[in-house]
């Protein structure tokens, strides 16, 4: 394997470096988004070329087509915008261009450790898993210590490129061509976790179960959890290899409890980088906040002096399986739509003027004398200084599982905000949408979970060591 070039620190110590291309051998939101149910800034990567683009308009793999996605995390010429170049021959571009890899995606590469967990700061992915384990019948803290540490060997070579090398000894080669592609693999503990394993004692306050809302239609089934794992990718099948390798390391020690699948636009897709949408069709997650902002780590992560100390450098997970009832919403003419979120669905723009990222002008009027951004318009209502700067940030994944016996998509949102205190970040926020958001009437919110997610395992660590081993 090549040797790997030197790693690239973004905001918050994530980390993204160009990883191996070649895999030879056996295997290998004070800011909430306020234009839509839940998302981040941007969206998973920016846009390449159009597909008439050629080697003679001085195209090269190696040429930043784009910005970073979710928190405005630089990644340089291997970064998630990252855009296209031509096929091979024989394929679908360019006849002659033989050698010439088809795209430099695959190449993006996630350091596992550091100070925070992967899969937080990271742009958006394109593929997304979301699953909730319980530990086995007579499982306690010494097994899921064990599975801690293999998950984490495991979650670092695969991150790597390298082959998941599980406990069966053979890796399953399902992403045997690709490279890293950016893949993220995260691990957070809920709110049984700690009794299964003895460690009542060590668990946070924050990790207090959530209250009622009046949109829920909760499946307990779906929601919660022991142990809650996120995997993302660039390439569906490098997620899927993740998702697989980790469910067999799993054996014995915790079974699944529920598993959830996600997407998001493809890097590439559009014609220049952009805020993304939901499945609503609206631009989605214009006031994320982002790292580059100074108060983004005391919003999102726990500080080093933080309680308890376990948790430094770690931040809190809220998951929500939120059902968009797209029939009903699809019935509203294109001006009504704009009026219940209160932004332009053209390009994300407030309906008080500007840009997407202009301030909403809440007191402006209409020559009618109403108000452009009306009271229950879901941007007005998720404004932070309208919610005593409660702040999270989003990461949302789109979810379609099919078509209900009702002849209804089965689709939305896989809402997942991260904050440094879920009960000043995602409660105050849902319960000021529960009073009066004209949203909420085309949203059903049918699974939940939230998940202490510690901070990222130092090399020869596993994620949560400092709780397990404590």
């Amino acid at each position: 394997m090549a040797q790997k070039p030197p790693t690239e620190r973004g905001a918050g110590d994530a980390a993204v470096q160009k990883g191996p291309r070649d895999r030879s051998g056996p295997g290998h939101p004070a800011g909430t988004a306020d234009t839509g149910p839940g998302a981040a800034d941007t969206g998973p990567g920016a846009a390449g070329p159009g597909p008439g683009t050629s080697a003679a308009a001085g195209f090269s793999r190696r040429r930043l087509l784009g910005t970073a996605g979710a928190t405005g995390l630089v990644l340089g010429a291997a970064g998630a915008g990252t855009g296209y170049a031509v096929g091979e021959a024989g394929g679908s571009g360019e006849p002659g261009a033989e050698g010439r890899p088809l795209s430099t995606l695959g190449t993006d590469m996630v350091m596992f450790h550091g100070k925070h967990q992967p899969g937080i700061t990271t742009p958006m992915q394109a593929h997304g898993h979301l699953l909730a384990f319980d530990l086995a019948p007579g499982a306690g803290r010494k097994e899921a210590a064990a599975l801690l540490r293999r998950w984490s060997g495991t979650a670092a070579r695969l991150m790597a490129g390298e082959p998941a090398a599980t406990a069966g000894g053979r890796d399953t080669d399902v992403a045997r061509d690709a490279g890293p592609s950016l893949l993220t693999v995260t691990f957070g503990f809920g709110h049984s976790f700690f009794a299964r394993t003895g460690l009542e004692r060590s668990r946070p306050d924050a990790l207090d179960p959530l209250p009622g809302f009046s949109a829920d239609r909760l499946d307990k089934g779906r929601s919660n959890g022991d142990l809650w794992v996120q995997i993302g990718a660039q390439d569906a099948l490098v997620a899927f290899h993740a998702l697989r390798a980790l469910q067999k390391e799993a054996a014995g020690a915790a079974r699944v409890r529920w598993q959830m699948n996600g997407f998001n636009r493809s890097p590439g897709a559009t014609a220049r980088p952009m805020t993304t949408r939901n499945l609503m069709g609206q631009i989605d997650g214009t006031n994320n906040p982002k790292p580059s902002e100074k108060d983004f780590a005391r919003r999102v992560f726990v500080p080093e002096d933080g309680a308890p100390a376990w948790m430094a450098g770690g931040s809190y997970a809220v998951v929500r399986r939120i059902r968009m009832l797209l029939d009903d919403w699809e019935q509203l003419s294109g001006g009504e739509q704009e009026r219940v979120i209160g932004r332009r669905k053209s390009d994300g723009a407030p309906l008080s003027g500007g840009t997407e990222t202009t301030d909403p002008r809440l007191e402006k009027t209409g020559p009618d004398g109403e108000l452009l951004v009306p009271l229950d318009a879901h941007a007005r209502i998720t404004r932070p200084d309208q919610n005593g700067g409660a702040a999270m940030l989003r990461r949302p994944f789109s979810f379609h599982d099919g078509i209900d016996a009702d002849g209804e998509p089965d689709a939305g949102l896989l809402f997942i905000c991260w904050q440094a205190d879920p009960l000043r970040g995602f409660v105050p926020v849902q319960r000021k949408l529960d009073r009066g958001d004209a949203l909420s009437k085309f949203l059903r919110h049918e699974a939940s979970g939230l998940f202490a997610v510690p901070g990222g395992a130092a090399k020869g660590e596993y994620v949560g060591q400092r709780l397990l081993e404590g």
